[in-house]
């Protein structure tokens, strides 16, 4: 996937917005609506009234960079329509972005290796 990757902080606004909205707007949305900070290095993930379209805006470092994704068929899996923000993880942000059902992504579990008795 181009863009971020590994143990990044994804934050989806989970109300529509206006998909006019270019990366400067959706920035403002970021630090309005969801009092955050769009150069945070988080990964901001937006969608339009109909599911089958996303944005996500991301500081990559060396500037604000804006991901956009329509499905063909189908649409995206999207929590619950009400103000707020919801975090997902990286695995949970893949799934949503290949149009898959991100609620079935769970974190691993870590653990512990068995001891040798000796």
């Amino acid at each position: 996937m181009i863009g971020p990757s590994g143990a990044v902080r994804v934050m989806v606004a989970t109300k529509p917005v206006d998909f006019r909205k270019g990366m400067e707007g959706l920035a403002t949305l970021v630090r309005e609506s969801m009092r955050a900070d769009p150069f945070s290095g988080a990964v901001y993930v937006f969608r339009a009234k109909r599911a089958d379209r996303i944005k996500l805006v991301f500081w990559d470092g060396t500037g604000l960079c804006l991901f956009a994704k329509r499905l063909e068929e189908g649409i995206f899996r999207w929590p619950k329509i009400e103000d707020g923000v919801m975090r997902l993880s990286a695995a949970q942000l893949s799934a949503l972005l290949e149009g898959l059902d991100w609620r079935l992504v769970h974190e691993a579990r870590e653990t512990s290796a068995p001891t040798q008795a000796g």
